[in-house]
């Protein structure tokens, strides 16, 4: 499987969505931003632990 970023990348660009106060819902992220998902999902067991992880909320 194809990793388009490190978990360390997943993080950061989770944190500046949230700083540009973009949504983190499953489905937009899925949509806008594919690779993101697709990353987050193969470092940590689910999104929603992938945004803990960040410690956003």
């Amino acid at each position: 499987m194809d990793v388009p970023l490190t978990s360390k990348e997943v993080i950061t660009q989770i944190q500046q969505l949230q700083n540009e106060g973009n949504s983190l819902r499953k489905k937009e992220i899925k949509k806008l931003y594919p690779d993101l998902m697709r990353s987050a999902l193969h470092y940590y067991p689910s999104w929603q632990q992938a945004i803990e992880e960040s410690n956003v909320s």
